[in-house]
């Protein structure tokens, strides 16, 4: 699949001045696409980040309609996608009228005592040199003495001081509303949506971008598929495990390390934070189990769960997961932090569909040392017998 930038060269013999400046108009056209994408990143980040996570809850009730539709296919699709949705609410109803009040007594708790150990810390820290120094490095929101801010926290730009005043109006409740009301539209009508989208495309790179735009949102979907998964299995452990050690709030603690693990890599520390801040409030011997077990869980996650979710679902190089957190977070602020993984994954399906594979991408890694010449005629030849095993299974006929 050729796209505008991942076209051939033309042969020296056969340029002209009209292919070179055509290829100049090329080169001028990308790069005002892309100064303009940067400017509208940069007026309206926060805008962005609102439709993305709208975009994001409409691929999931998309494809949880297509999956209903596959074994009740005498369904209408917008049938399909408002039972699925009535479904989700349902599910989450029901989750908070049995278990909310104690989640909610739990999550209170875990504030106050929390509220207590950053105190208790702060003045740990303000005894000694180097605890002021952390300190006097520290923002204020999280419990430090540097009062300055950036200006990005002042809402620069247009989408800052729209956001800013929906959420002063809403907040974060009326924000998550206009997620929710703004993927049920996308999912019941995603054709109208794309079909727009497609419209601003030139019409020879129409198919090229309806390509893309499926990838994306295939690569949407298995990621944010197995990233549920991942959830459900971190905070289950964790809330068990704290609980047979004996640190109160395991519930709430649970829940916590369970959504922060929607962020790779960082979350794992975010969530263990609460965590060890109320063990050490309890002893030295707590703290020291607590850690242990956040470090048993995140090394079973990262070296079994994980690769097994990322054979069906998408291979995030693990730098390339945490710059982009360290990009995203500092364009949209903890919305960017929260939807970089996703973001970032689609960008990498976008850019895997648009250019050609390298014919010799094993010859960078001999020339790395990541390989020898002996492991890599290992590996194409266990590649080769595999590929024989499968063929041969798909031609044998079937028994009788």
């Amino acid at each position: 699949m050729s796209f505008f930038f991942s076209r051939p060269p033309i042969p020296a013999a056969q340029q002209t001045p009209a292919n070179a400046l055509d290829r100049i108009y090329g080169i001028i056209r990308l790069t005002l696409w892309l100064s303009l994408i940067m400017l509208a990143i940069w007026l309206m980040g926060e805008v962005l980040a609102v439709l993305f996570a709208a975009t994001l809850m409409a691929i999931v009730l998309h494809g949880l309609a297509r999956i209903l539709r596959r074994h009740m296919k005498f369904i209408p699709y917008p049938v399909a996608v408002s039972l699925v949705a009535l479904a989700v609410i349902g599910i989450m109803t029901a989750l908070v009228w049995s278990n909310g009040p104690a989640i909610g007594e739990q999550f209170i708790a875990l504030k106050n005592a929390l509220v207590a150990q950053s105190g208790d810390m702060h003045q740990h820290l303000s005894q000694t040199t180097i605890g002021q120094m952390v300190l006097d490095h520290l923002p204020v929101s999280l419990g430090g003495n540097d009062a300055t801010t950036p200006l990005s926290s002042f809402g620069f730009g247009l989408a800052g001081s729209v956001t800013g005043l929906l959420g002063s109006a809403f907040g974060l409740v009326g924000t998550l509303f206009v997620v929710l009301i703004s993927a049920f539209y996308f999912a019941v009508s995603p054709s109208l949506y794309i079909n727009g989208f497609l419209r601003l495309v030139p019409p020879d790179q129409r198919e090229t971008a309806r390509n893309l735009l499926y990838s994306a949102g295939n690569t949407l979907w298995a990621w944010t598929a197995g990233q549920a998964l991942d959830m459900l299995a971190v905070g289950l452990f964790s809330g068990l495990g704290l609980y047979l050690i004996g640190i109160p709030l395991a519930l709430a603690l649970g829940v916590v390390a369970g959504l922060c693990n929607f962020i790779p890599y960082i979350g794992a520390i975010l969530g263990a934070v609460p965590a060890l801040l109320i063990s050490l409030s309890l002893g030295t011997r707590e703290a020291f189990f607590v850690a242990i077990l956040y470090s048993i869980i995140q090394f079973c996650e990262g070296n079994i769960l994980a690769p097994l979710i990322q054979r069906r679902a998408v291979h995030m190089p693990p730098a390339l997961a945490i710059l982009s957190q360290s990009v995203f977070g500092s364009i949209l602020g903890v919305p960017g932090l929260v939807l970089a993984s996703p973001i970032t994954a689609a960008l990498l399906a976008v850019f895997d569909k648009a250019t050609p594979p390298l014919a010799d991408a094993t010859k960078t890694q001999l020339e790395t040392s990541e390989l020898t010449q002996l492991e890599m005629a290992r590996n194409r030849q266990e590649q080769s017998d595999s590929t024989k095993k499968e063929t041969d299974g798909s031609a044998s006929p079937p028994k009788k």
